[in-house]
């Protein structure tokens, strides 16, 4: 079934190649580190200290590791820890965030046998987390055929992966078994796994690292620069539309527009797509809707004070834009992306909307909303979308009091869940300490 799986992974890259230079082109996707990810790194120098690999795939994943790389520093203090991303987001962000605490910020190897081999002799690890559920068959089987421990840290598994993964339920449980933990969000979270095939004896839950990375302060002088720089003022609320896909800056953009033809008041309107590579495209929509508007990554001009609009052109800057605005709509959901993260504006007490489509995060936006502590909207067509998104935007912005109640108990959720770090790292502390190399 390896190899079945190794070449249908070949067939799948030649096949997507063409699409992967035209990225690498156009963005700039995927050359970045091309030679990392077929394995090929410098060592590290670790002075005989054991290396823990901690694995991101993204910029999600990053910040949720924020708390638990804080964690690791200071209990485990001997070891040298390395972090991978998949993305080149992610990279970015990694490198930014983990600068003083890991030795190696590089790419994940593309999960050929000859890559993976490459890059484990490189990083040498003593011991692999994952965060989240990020299963590369051909990197497990290599670190457990290396009697390299592999634990999953902060693992969840969605209702739709789930289904996904039964289809093939049998070699699943079989990558499943090159596992010395699972670490899992929720409970729920941990029945799937064993479900799937992981041990019960192998399967732990200890809460969401999220709700703890949302808890991080972000940088406090970036946020005081970009409220000072924008004149962001309660005079003049801020709606964030926070890691928007198409056509969700469209939605935001029309119902912002009625918004402000309905209201007095002075509005405006931040736009932070999900990747980068759109920027250009959400310049083009600004340009055309009638707005005033500026980029952040522009030099500062006098417009940025009183503009309409503004686009959040960088990486990573986000966090610090949340504790500024009024009203946050996180993307991802009215477009069927699944959703996004939530518990960073719930963490300053941001007033949070979302649309229907958010499974990646069933169970933190189920426990938001038994709370009264997120507005989310039913199932929309893009045209009745932005109505209703306006109507909500409308009515928090009317109710002050109303808004501020839904962010406290949003923030209140976040403090209440608060402990997945301490817990992870418990059961984490046989595995790093009994695993020296």
């Amino acid at each position: 079934m390896y190899f079945v799986y190794s070449l249908l992974l070949t067939l799948v890259f030649l096949v997507l190649l063409p699409r992967f230079l035209f990225d690498a082109f156009r963005h700039g996707k995927y050359v970045a580190g091309f030679r990392e990810r077929l394995g090929s790194l410098s060592g590290i120098e670790s002075k005989g200290r054991p290396v823990v690999w901690i694995h991101c795939v993204s910029v999600g994943e990053s910040q949720a590791a924020r708390p638990l790389i804080r964690g690791l520093r200071q209990r485990f203090p001997e070891h040298v820890l390395a972090v991978s991303t998949t993305t080149l987001t992610g990279q970015n962000l990694a490198r930014e965030l983990f600068k003083s605490d890991a030795a190696k910020v590089f790419y994940f190897p593309f999960d050929w046998r000859w890559t993976v081999r490459r890059a484990l002799k490189a990083i040498n690890p003593s011991a692999v987390l994952i965060m989240e559920t990020e299963l590369w068959p051909g990197f497990l089987r290599e670190c457990s055929s290396k009697d390299i421990p592999v634990a999953i840290v902060n693992g969840r598994i969605s209702h739709q992966s789930f289904r996904r993964y039964k289809w093939i339920s049998g070699f699943v449980a079989r990558v499943l078994d090159c596992l010395s933990a699972g670490i899992m969000q929720t409970e729920a979270d941990a029945e799937r796994i064993r479900s799937l095939g992981l041990a019960a004896t192998k399967v732990f839950v200890s809460g969401n690292l999220k709700f703890e990375a949302g808890t991080m302060p972000s940088s406090n002088s970036l946020a005081g620069e970009l409220q000072q720089r924008f004149n962001i003022t309660n005079e003049a609320p801020l709606i964030l539309a926070a890691s928007t896909h198409a056509p969700e800056e469209r939605v935001t953009l029309a119902a912002f527009q009625r918004l402000r033809t309905a209201s007095s008041q002075k509005i405006r309107l931040l736009i932070a797509p999900r990747h980068p590579e759109r920027f250009a495209e959400i310049a083009s929509l600004l340009d055309g809707s009638g707005l005033t508007w500026t980029r952040r990554s522009n030099s500062s001009t006098p417009i940025d004070k009183t503009c309409d609009a503004i686009l959040l052109d960088t990486i990573g800057e986000l966090p610090a834009i949340y504790s500024l605005a009024a009203i946050v709509f996180v993307g991802g959901s009215i477009a069927n992306n699944g959703g996004h993260n939530i518990l960073e504006p719930a963490a300053v007490g941001a007033a949070i909307v979302t649309g229907a489509h958010t499974h990646n995060f069933d169970e933190i936006v189920s426990v938001f909303a038994k709370n009264q502590a997120i507005i989310q909207l039913p199932v929309l067509s893009d045209r009745q979308a932005d109505g209703a998104l306006g109507h909500v935007f409308r009515e928090l912005l009317t109710d002050k009091q109303r808004r501020l109640e839904l962010g406290q108990r949003a923030k209140n959720l976040v403090e209440l869940n608060e402990g997945a770090t301490e817990r992870t790292l418990d059961l984490l502390d046989s595995l790093l300490v009994n695993n020296r190399r």
